[in-house]
């Protein structure tokens, strides 16, 4: 199992390393530069020339490359053209808001989602199915800014209930952010529980077909002791890699909900840089989203490996 999770990290770290490449060769292919970007108009004689010499853009492209990544492997990924101000300390804060709430998605999300999954399988074919797995369908299939929009002319326009739009600041309290991300986090939990409760209803439904549940079924075994010590441990197994791929996805910043609700998280951070032409700052949230994309699913595997016995086996 060690030599396994040897070769997810160092797959990992290939992984890494390879969109950090690819993350740097896109934007030098990129017509002009991070100065050009900047200036505009004036990006023309003593000022444009003041400024490549200010960020280092006269030096070869592999000597920046790994001056990058080695600043960026020690935390340092560089200072935003537009902000004037250290890239770390910018996307700090907003790193933090997102978190805060993705994490407010996943703990309701994911719970509601095993629980419906659950159901949904042992109630294969009936009415509840049905309607669970109809719900979930629609939801995955509602893009995000149709369901955002949605939820602010009813809560907020028709209801008043919540705050549409989040006027907040991005350094705000945690409890301030917590009470403006009421309507973000509703509609992060709904395509997350949508999501995970189709792999868990599938799984379900596969292990209550499986040969050992027939056996016990046969041998007369309760049917409340089939669900909770045969159905439940081994449907969920295969629901982690799901659950972890969309946790990745909530953690690496969500675009679409942070911009409809002008959530002051890393998503909308990331609308911004390339509204502004800011490259260094959209080039490291880039890494980062990639890195905690990365990170997740490394975890996931490990998190898998050690749940599953069958999965420790290994192969050369």
């Amino acid at each position: 199992m060690f030599r396994l999770i040897v070769q997810r990290f160092c797959s990992a770290c290939f992984t890494l390393a390879f969109i950090a490449a690819v993350v740097f060769g896109a934007v030098e292919l990129m017509p002009g530069n991070a100065c050009t970007a900047y200036l505009g108009r004036d990006a023309v004689g003593a000022k444009l020339e003041s400024c490549e010499a200010r960020l280092g853009l006269k030096r070869p492209a592999l000597v920046r490359f790994g001056d990058w990544a080695l600043g960026a492997l020690k935390g340092d990924l560089g200072v935003s053209v537009q902000r004037g101000k250290p890239i770390t300390e910018l996307i700090g804060w907003r790193l933090r808001n997102t978190i805060v709430l993705s994490s407010i998605a996943i703990l309701f999300g994911v719970p509601l989602a095993i629980l419906l999954g659950v159901v949904a399988g042992l109630n294969k074919d009936r009415k509840l199915d049905f309607a669970l797995s109809g719900g979930a369908i629609f939801a995955m299939t509602l893009p995000e800014f149709v369901s955002s929009t949605i939820f602010i002319l009813v809560f907020s326009v028709s209801l008043g209930w919540a705050s549409g739009i989040v006027t907040i600041g991005y350094k705000a309290p945690i409890l301030d952010l917590i009470g403006s991300s009421i309507l973000p986090a509703t509609t992060l939990t709904l395509v997350l529980t949508a999501h995970i409760l189709r792999m868990v209803r599938a799984s379900v439904i596969e292990v209550l077909e499986s040969d050992y549940v027939l056996m016990a079924r046969l041998k007369g075994v309760p049917y409340r002791r089939i669900i909770l010590r045969h159905v439940l441990p081994n449907s969920l197994l295969p629901a982690i890699s799901v659950i972890g791929l969309t946790v990745a996805w909530l953690l690496g910043g969500v675009v679409t909900v942070e911009s409809v609700y002008n959530y002051p998280g890393l998503g909308r951070m990331v609308v911004d840089a390339v509204s502004d032409r800011d490259i260094p700052l959209v080039q490291a949230i880039t890494l980062l989203i990639c890195s905690i994309y990365i990170l997740v699913n490394l975890l996931t595997d490990i998190l898998a490996m050690l749940l599953n016995p069958r999965l420790r086996t290994y192969r050369a």
